[in-house]
Order: structure tokens, then C-alpha cells, then sequence
């Protein structure tokens, strides 16, 4: 397994997608570079890193907060660059949760994706990723296998520390992820 880290100076504005809602543009003077630095990493990363390593055809991302967003974004948007999303108490908040919201047309327009999402959810973060496996689950599609685990017992600032192992364990021991627990899933 080859694992790369990405630095970047603008975090906000690489992690995020285009908003309209005022207080999203007050966290940062530029925001809304989501596709930008996704074709960075598919059309420039990539394809460097391939120069340099021997890799495989299988690819997986994994992001806490801003980058769990981002995580949930590219399986939408781009369902097959990655083979493996983590998105670890992401900020569905963003763009008056426009991820969640949209998550039923965007699972019928990739109802052809082959893809794996290991979701998790800190106990101070709200029901935003409750609201994402609602729709998950009113939505299933036969090549997305997913789970989700709420950890009450973790915080938004610990979240990552506290699973990154666990779930990179998860991720790349060949086992099938838990089934997840659709049976409270409203049905509105």
C-alpha cells in the first residue's frame, strides 16, 4: 500500500464546493475549488505518482471534516476515481447541506457505480451524516457497499486520531464492510 498525503495552502477553498450561502463565504476569502483540485489529483497526482511507484488500478481516499466533504462530493460527482471513499465526520453542513440533500438524484444518476464508502460521525457533530444514511439507504445500489458508525464517544477535533487506523484496517483487509442498519431509515 502506498499512502500520500496532500498539503495545500488553501484547504477551504480546495475542500470545498461552490455556495451561495453567506456564512459558508465567511469562513474563508475563497472557497468553491472542489472540482479544481479534483482534476489536479486525477489528471496531474496521479499520474505522477505512477511515474515514480509501482501502483494498482485500486485507488481510496480518505478525509476528516472539510475533507470528508470533499470524500462525499467526489463520490457523487466522480464515482469512479476512487475505489474506496472514507469520509470521517464530514462537514455535510456546507452549502446548506447540499450533499445529503441531493443524495437520492445523485445515486440514481450513478446508478451504475462500483464503489465502497466507510462513513463515521462524531457525537458533537450534529445529524448531518444521519441524514446522508437515510438517504443511502431509501436509495440502495446494487455496486455501492457502504457503512456507517456513529461514535458518540468521539468529537469533531478527534475523530481522525482516534479511527484512522481502524479504518484503513477496514478498508484494505479484503473483508466485506459491515452491512449497514437501514431498518430506522425514514422513508420520506
Amino acid at each position: 500500500m502506498l499512502l500520500v498525503g496532500i498539503e495545500n495552502t488553501e484547504r477551504r477553498r480546495d475542500l470545498t464546493g461552490p455556495t451561495d450561502i453567506a456564512s459558508d463565504r465567511e469562513i474563508a476569502a475563497v472557497v468553491g475549488g472542489s472540482a479544481t483540485f479534483r482534476a489536479f489529483i486525477e489528471r496531474e497526482l496521479m499520474p505522477l505518482i505512477g511515474t515514480f511507484y509501482k501502483v494498482s488500478g485500486e485507488r481510496s481516499i480518505i478525509g476528516e471534516s472539510l475533507a470528508g466533504l470533499f470524500v462525499v462530493e467526489t463520490l457523487f460527482v466522480q464515482p469512479g476515481l476512487f475505489d474506496t471513499h472514507i469520509a470521517l465526520d464530514p462537514s455535510l453542513w456546507w452549502n446548506a447541506e447540499q450533499w445529503w440533500r441531493e443524495a437520492g438524484s445523485r445515486l440514481e444518476t450513478n446508478a451504475g457505480m462500483q464503489a465502497r464508502l466507510i462513513l463515521a460521525a462524531a457525537g458533537d457533530s450534529g445529524n448531518s451524516a444521519a441524514h446522508l444514511v437515510d438517504a443511502l439507504c431509501r436509495n440502495p445500489l446494487p455496486g455501492l457497499r457502504w457503512t456507517y458508525a456513529p461514535h458518540p464517544e468521539l468529537q469533531h477535533a478527534t475523530i481522525f486520531r482516534g479511527l484512522e487506523r481502524d479504518v484503513l484496517r477496514q478498508a484494505f483487509s479484503g473483508e466485506a464492510l459491515a452491512e449497514p442498519d437501514c431498518s430506522a431509515a425514514r422513508s420520506d
